[in-house]
């Protein structure tokens, strides 16, 4: 039987615009997987993989009107929006070089033996090493920073992994062209084309996570797709690490001084983060708890303003649009569920925002309510409405895991007066990210930053944005009484490579 094309459809017509691929069958995913496997010793030398990284993010850039235009046909994000994301993965490619040339990522430790401790220390030296390769499953969402040339990708590079990357069926052909584009700068440094593999189709996806030389992934996309795939890592005869983002409902809480202090502001705000690329972000702000009475009513009516003033826009396929048009039904048909701005079809191929209310006495005990405490993936949040700081609790206390947690405080509570310290201690649990007076979409590429959290929100306790990311596709390696002259150069005592290092319990930078 021949294989299935692969299409590039335009969301904004749902009208196929070219056949970019075909999916790849078993044969082709092992064939991938074992270019990249040999692809490894290529990027044993930190100068090379730096090098490559910075090649990589000069020849994106260089393209960037060519990928932009084709990035736009296939997502409708528009010129500005993946502009911006371009720039952001070319910074993201640069600032994973810096951090493999300065080389604290590996994690360099000797201690030379000491007869005196309890129990006595050995000759021990320790450092980290490349998994091997990596799966990296592409987002829909950001077609750019999360997909062929995103941080997975940059991230396992830059650890001295070789990537296969399973392309989003929402954006095939940009994928083609990015994996051109830095199989074209590998070269240009003697690093074999199969460092950054490229299959499509969804059977592939599966042959690529229970590959034998496959020995870690990255996944970011929605709860059951990532759950399937971290269930097979998991079953596979040697389970493999599975770091997945799969889903986020980004609670935020705001007080009742905050509320009463500027409650038009923090309405606008919030119809701006829930509503921003269509409400398609993986931060977007899902629930949002809001105080009963006149502060509370006057966010509503600043939200109300200024999401009914807000444009239809186009989902990343039509798939989405239905399942986004089903889940805004099942959760307006809910009894006490009001819809101030219904969203909903916006045309044909397009979609409305909009948002929905309910008193949290409904959400306080387990119910037919639960559905609103579940991501619903588009331009939509509910806003609850709590009496007291009581109420508010056992709804956050419900909550599963999250990527944020946002609480919007007042001046004076910002100070510390009140309870604005107890409220982070109680969002810290739910997520990786804890923001204040602030809004999540929008994730800075930073060494601070952590774009992960509990279960659902991601399957391990690392991040996929900022620098500790290269963590995720390394594991340490101790040597113990090995001569010095048998040892890789990083472990030496005379530190031929000036790396920062922990040596005999005293800092080296």
């Amino acid at each position: 039987m021949a294989a299935a094309p692969v299409w590039s459809v335009d969301p904004r017509t749902g009208k196929q615009r070219e056949q970019v691929a075909v999916e790849a069958t078993a044969h082709e995913v092992d064939t991938a997987v074992r270019a990249a496997h040999e692809a490894r010793a290529a990027l044993a030398d930190r100068t090379v993989r730096a090098a490559f990284l910075r090649t990589a993010a000069d020849r994106l850039q260089a393209a960037g009107d060519r990928l932009v235009e084709a990035a736009d046909a296939e997502t409708a994000l528009g010129p500005v929006r993946l502009t911006g994301e371009l720039a952001r993965t070319c910074f993201q490619l640069r600032a994973f070089a810096d951090i493999v040339d300065e080389g604290a990522f590996l994690g360099v430790v000797i201690d030379h033996p000491d007869d005196t401790a309890t129990p006595p220390i050995p000759d021990l030296r320790r450092y980290k090493v490349p998994l091997g390769v990596v799966a990296v499953y592409s987002a829909s969402n950001f077609p750019f920073a999360f997909s062929v040339a995103g941080g997975d990708t940059a991230s396992a590079l830059a650890a001295g992994c070789p990537v296969v990357v399973k392309a989003h069926p929402d954006h095939p052909a940009l994928s083609e062209l990015v994996a051109h584009v830095l199989r074209n700068a590998a070269a240009e440094h003697g690093v074999p084309a199969g460092v950054v593999g490229l299959v499509h189709g969804f059977e592939a996806g599966l042959e690529l996570i229970r590959h034998p030389l496959v020995a870690a992934a990255g996944f970011t996309g929605s709860v059951r797709g990532g759950r399937a795939l971290f269930d097979a890592a998991a079953a596979r005869p040697v389970p493999i690490p599975f770091h997945g983002e799969l889903g986020s409902l980004n609670p935020v809480l705001v007080t009742e001084a905050a509320a009463a202090e500027r409650g038009e502001a923090i309405g606008t705000g919030l119809a701006g983060s829930m509503t921003l690329g269509v409400g398609q972000f993986c931060v977007k702000p899902g629930l949002v708890l809001v105080p009963s009475g006149a502060a509370g009513d006057g966010l509503v009516k600043s939200l109300t303003d200024a999401v009914s003033n807000s444009e239809a826009g186009v989902l990343l396929d039509h798939r989405m649009r239905d399942n986004f048009l089903a889940g805004v039904a099942e959760r307006t048909g809910l009894p006490e569920v009001d819809s101030p701005v219904t969203p909903g079809a916006g045309g044909e191929h397009t979609v409305s925002a909009g948002f929905l209310t309910v008193a949290a006495s409904a959400l306080a005990e387990e119910g037919a309510h639960d559905v609103l405490l579940e991501e619903c993936f588009g331009p939509v949040t509910v806003v609850v409405r709590y009496d007291d700081e009581a109420e508010a609790t056992r709804v956050l206390s419900r909550l599963p895991g999250n990527l944020t947690a946002t609480v919007h405080l007042s001046a004076e509570e910002a100070a510390g007066e009140g309870r604005g310290a107890a409220v982070l201690a109680e969002l810290t649990p739910l997520a990786g990210r804890v923001l204040v007076n602030g809004w999540p979409t929008g994730v800075a590429v930073a060494p601070a930053q952590h774009h992960g959290g509990p279960y659902p929100a991601t399957t391990s306790t690392s991040t996929s944005v900022g620098g500790t990311a290269i963590e995720r596709w390394l594991r340490p390696v101790a040597y113990q009484g090995a001569p010095e002259a048998l040892l890789p150069p990083e472990l030496r005592d005379d530190n031929p490579l000036g790396l920062p290092r922990r040596f005999n319990g005293v800092m080296e930078v």
